[in-house]
């Protein structure tokens, strides 16, 4: 635990919760974030905030000089699927020429190992469930596309500069951390779990459930949830295990997974009243099933997801959506 983690995106929902989970377990943090998408009152006060851009080479490199950075935890980026098809300069920019900088900020400083926050979508339209992390690699959005680039550019660097790194692909983050304080918020919000919440609390008219006739048991759509706290405790883990490995591809998630009305139906059991639902036609692209395999996760990083219960997630969820900030 020599030295500190640096945090990119660290006041974001996944960055601030593995914040937590690092600071839990006595490591020493530095976040870095432009707050274009995170929450100054996501990063705890004896955290160092560093307000500036994973682009920026020259703050990026004195951070690491002058706080003792000796390892990075990678969460910054751009994330919506449908505006990263509407704009997709802006997610080649954002999420990996500032990569690529942010990765020579890192050799400058000979910084050498990181833990990437990847995603499920560089995985496309699965051509088997579950998924793991063998299966083929054709992204089907443009934010997908990104986040594999990223993951050929840190292979590169390895072979070539010595980067150590981990590469961790999520399915569905979901839920808020059990002790309060911190959870999901976005700016737009377009998570199910959270909009199913917000419909349940009258924040919203109702919710909107895309798609009703996919060859799955109810007509609806099917993906595997993994709490949030799951998902910060793996990048420690993985952050560990670069002690003894120079990089490695792992699937994040909780190899269950539930439909939308399954969410919708347990959700109001949680909230103890029914939650209005408006059903309209499939959305382009989303496939029927995307469920992960964590084989690979629990053998090679020891990762043991002990959240698992959806009930347990969506109360999590629940409480946290009656007490966030209203930002």
């Amino acid at each position: 635990m020599d030295g500190r983690v640096l945090v990119t995106g660290g006041a974001g929902y996944i960055g601030s919760h593995t914040v937590r989970r690092l600071l839990q377990n006595g490591y020493k943090v530095v976040v870095l974030d432009n707050l274009s998408k995170g929450h100054t009152w996501a990063v705890p006060l004896e955290v160092p905030l560093v307000i500036g851009d994973i682009a920026d080479i020259g703050l990026v490199a004195q951070t690491i000089r002058q706080l003792g950075v000796t390892s990075v935890i990678h969460f910054a980026a751009f994330s919506l699927v449908g505006e990263s098809m509407s704009d997709p300069r802006a997610y080649y920019s954002n999420n990996v020429a500032g990569t690529l900088r942010l990765l020579d900020a890192m050799r400058v400083t000979g910084t050498s190992c990181i833990v990437f926050s990847s995603t499920a979508a560089v995985y496309g339209e699965p051509a088997r469930v579950p998924i793991d992390e063998d299966s083929v690699l054709h992204p089907t959005s443009v934010y997908g596309r990104t986040k594999l680039a990223i993951e050929g550019m840190l292979e590169d660097y390895a072979a070539a500069y010595g980067l150590r790194y981990i590469s961790l692909r999520y399915f569905n983050a979901a839920g808020a951390d059990p002790g309060g304080g911190i959870g999901e918020v976005h700016n737009p919000e377009t998570h199910l779990i959270p909009l199913v919440l917000q419909a349940a609390s009258g924040r919203r008219p109702f919710v909107e459930v895309f798609g009703t006739d996919y060859a799955t048991a109810d007509g609806t759509c099917i993906r595997d949830y993994i709490h949030v706290s799951d998902l910060a405790d793996a990048h420690i883990l993985a952050l560990q295990s670069l002690d003894k490995q120079q990089k490695g591809v792992y699937n994040l998630g909780s190899s269950q997974g539930f439909s939308v009305r399954q969410i919708v139906s347990t959700a109001e059991g949680v909230v103890g009243h029914p939650i209005p639902v408006v059903e309209s036609g499939r959305r382009s692209g989303d496939p029927a099933v995307l469920v992960a395999s964590n084989v690979r996760a629990r053998a090679e990083l020891g990762w043991n997801p002990s959240m698992t219960d959806l009930e347990m997630i969506l109360r999590t969820a629940w409480e946290w959506e009656q007490n966030r900030p209203r930002t």
